[in-house]
């Protein structure tokens, strides 16, 4: 009777592990949408902790420009980005709109000469983004109004 027990928890367990598996592989878009949250929650945690100095890349001491912050947050979630925010506009592929942003995009902006991309952020969802900005460090904006709302040029999903 001890043996029938144990062969029947041996199987049973081996049964529901195997019913736990899915049915079939992620998708791309299905890792990407789980992975975007990873930048995003790491950029989240600098806030309050990282200054913003131009042309500056020093992670030890936490003190970047936009660029080299997007550079830091998507390295520390495994994704290799170039520093400077014209050349992250080169790699991954081009956001048509803003309506298809995904969590985790960059999205690039004009401050200063029209056109010209000169700040970058990560896509946080719900018409948010964030960024390492001049005037307050590591900070959440709205993407649609406000300062940002006019200078948005385009996103970039990696």
């Amino acid at each position: 009777m001890k043996k029938i027990i144990a062969i029947s928890a041996i199987a049973l367990s081996l049964f529901s592990s195997t019913a736990a598996l899915p049915a079939k592989p992620a998708s791309a878009a299905e890792i990407y949408a789980t992975n975007g949250h990873i930048p995003v929650d790491i950029a989240k945690s600098y806030i309050g902790k990282v200054r913003y100095e131009f042309g500056t890349r020093d992670p030890q001491n936490l003190v970047f420009d936009c660029s080299a912050f997007t550079q830091f947050v998507f390295k520390k979630s495994g994704r290799v980005i170039p520093w400077g925010s014209s050349a992250q506009t080169s790699y991954g592929t081009r956001v048509p709109s803003k309506s298809q942003l995904s969590i985790g995009d960059l999205v690039m902006f004009s401050t200063s000469t029209p056109g010209r991309i000169n700040h970058v952020g990560i896509y946080i969802g719900n018409g948010k983004f964030i960024s390492n900005t001049r005037s307050s460090g590591v900070v959440i904006s709205d993407i649609n109004t406000g300062y940002w709302g006019s200078r948005y040029i385009t996103g970039r999903h990696y």
